[in-house]
């Protein structure tokens, strides 16, 4: 059966991660020593008699504190579920994450695939976890950020672990026109980088460079055989794949 954890309204302030040990509890310490001596008692035997309590209150100090602090101290293992709720927060702080990169981490980490499977489904439920905001926020990013084309998109959002339904509609935001406008205007800022080389390299150069972005053969062609005839380059014979 498994076993529900009761969450708390906010990711924010969680406690320490797996592995972290919290301040053992001082409340015995500080009590347990309490020296009745007062300072003229450092000479003669009830100066050594103050010395030798006041040493075995330390000990006791030193070696007392809560069975919990005692048990982390030891390595024993926390609950699972606590652990896998602390990985997973510590992971999303200030990064999306999708579904499969905190499931890779918490099996990286050995947590049992229940408790795993209850944080993970929890934090879907809750919204700390949406691989379709995930896709989306990628989509817009990667494109405009860095010209990445459709085809480059669903190969990254796949080694993400994007489920492929949620993958081809945050790539439908993108239609063939915009695709096409962003390829011209990487084009038209490498351009000048490329000026004074041969035609042929030329075009291989910054064909070669779409391509690495995702975009298709015959659009990348097309693309640049505009972009060298409106420097005045002769084109002739450049709508061959390269």
């Amino acid at each position: 059966m498994t076993r529900r954890t009761e969450w708390p309204d906010s990711a924010v302030g969680a406690g320490p991660g797996p592995g972290d040990v919290g301040p053992a509890d001082d409340s015995a310490s500080e009590s347990a020593y309490r020296p009745e001596a007062g300072p003229g008692c450092g000479t003669g035997s009830g100066g050594r008699f103050g010395e030798g309590a006041g040493h075995r209150a330390r000990s006791r100090s030193r070696n007392s504190g809560s069975p919990s602090s005692s048990r982390a101290e030891k390595g024993e293992p926390r609950d699972p579920v606590e652990q896998a709720r602390n990985i997973c927060l510590r992971l999303l702080t200030g990064t999306p994450r999708t579904r499969k990169q905190l499931a890779d981490a918490l099996r990286k980490r050995e947590i049992p695939d229940e408790a795993a499977e209850e944080v993970l489904s929890r934090f879907e439920d809750v919204g700390l976890i949406d691989d379709a905001a995930f896709a989306d926020a990628w989509v817009e990013s990667r494109h405009h950020g860095r010209g990445l084309a459709r085809r480059a998109l669903v190969r990254e959002l796949r080694t993400k672990g994007v489920d492929s339904a949620v993958i081809d509609e945050a790539v439908g935001q993108l239609d063939s026109e915009q695709e096409e406008e962003t390829a011209r205007e990487l084009i038209a800022r490498k351009l000048r980088s490329t000026r004074g080389l041969e035609r042929d390299k030329r075009l291989r150069r910054l064909a070669g460079m779409l391509a690495r972005k995702g975009y298709g053969e015959g659009m990348a062609l097309r693309v640049v055989r505009q972009a060298l005839e409106a420097e005045g380059e002769d084109t002739e014979g450049l709508d061959e794949p390269f």
